[in-house]
């Protein structure tokens, strides 16, 4: 384990030796396309490119969710760091959401695999064009789990987990809720995340869990619930980074260290002071829900930095 403090400031201390242009991305699919950017580091050359996978909900390509005001762009500034390392990257927004709206059909069907799907499709998309000398996938808080499968099913060769939990959603998704909710409603949402668990539709929702459990979203949260993330993580073969704040109130540090575990071949860095939206904030509740609407706090050098230096020591190949 290293500490992430330290880790990779040289890379992002010193003068950008490239600039950043960005360009729009799409991936075209059967029901409509997927819309992103695509961040190149100028001057042009054969460089290495990294895919990055937002969050759960209805976060968009630079990080931002509408269930939040204001906008973190945590995942813009991720790409615009990699950039000014020569590392080229391809952010999106994901079915449903932003500009991909309409490649989405109906929340009632989407799945788990749609969006795994849609990421692997995007690593091969970037191998086929024969530009770039490595592809990495980044995946955040839920991102990470959709970004290990689409790493092993398209053979990405590096894999970056950024806020990332172990366990299974159900799991994390109980202990959050029965400990706000009276002790009635806490059982009948035990209730309702057992029958999701075993594939099954519950039979009864109260009224105060609809917006959580409404009928159009159980097929995905069912398809979300069959996953471990640190089972997935244990079956990859490429090199692979765990960052996580240590700050974060998502998800807390034991999570990168139940990761890394799993996989006690992959890298882990635990990042001093840096929250969910991987910026550098105090464990303060005011502070904390002030950075996820604050675009002028900066990325954490400890992130970027980890990020680039993971990329940069991977096997590189000769471009077409």
């Amino acid at each position: 384990m290293l500490a992430g403090a330290a880790l990779g400031l040289a890379s992002v201390c010193t003068a950008a030796e490239y600039t950043a242009l960005p360009r729009a991305a799409t991936l075209s699919t059967p029901s409509g396309d997927v819309q992103g950017t695509l961040m190149v580091p100028l001057p042009l050359g054969c460089a290495p490119v990294a895919l990055i996978i937002a969050g759960s909900g209805p976060t968009d390509r630079d990080g931002n969710s509408k269930l939040a005001p204001g906008a973190n762009n945590s995942l813009k500034m991720l790409a615009q760091a990699l950039a000014e390392a020569g590392i080229a990257s391809v952010r999106y927004d994901k079915r449903g959401i932003g500009a991909s709206a309409r490649a989405a059909a109906s929340e009632a069907q989407l799945r788990f695999e749609t969006y795994s799907g849609d990421a692997a499709a995007w690593v091969h998309q970037l191998r086929q064009e024969g530009r770039y000398s490595s592809v990495t996938v980044i995946g955040h808080s839920e991102g990470s789990l959709i970004g290990m499968l689409a790493a092993r099913a398209a053979k990405a060769d590096g894999f970056i987990s950024l806020s990332g939990p172990a366990e299974r959603a159900s799991l994390l998704l109980r202990r959050q809720l029965d400990s706000k909710l009276p002790a009635e409603l806490a059982q009948a949402n035990d209730r309702i995340l057992s029958a999701l668990e075993s594939g099954k539709r519950p039979a009864t929702l109260p009224t105060e869990l609809q917006a959580i459990y409404r009928p159009s979203v159980q097929p995905y949260m069912i398809s979300w619930f069959k996953y471990v993330p640190s089972q997935e993580f244990a079956k990859l073969r490429m090199p692979a980074l765990i960052v996580q704040g240590t700050t974060d109130i998502q998800v807390g540090a034991e999570q990168a260290t139940l990761l890394h575990k799993a996989n006690p071949a992959s890298r882990l860095v635990l990042a001093d002071g840096v929250n969910h939206v991987l910026k550098r904030v105090p464990a303060d509740m005011g502070q904390q829900m002030a950075s996820y609407s604050n675009p002028a706090l900066p990325l954490a050098p400890a992130v970027a930095g980890a990020a680039i230096d993971f990329i940069h020591g991977l096997p590189q190949r000769a471009c077409r």
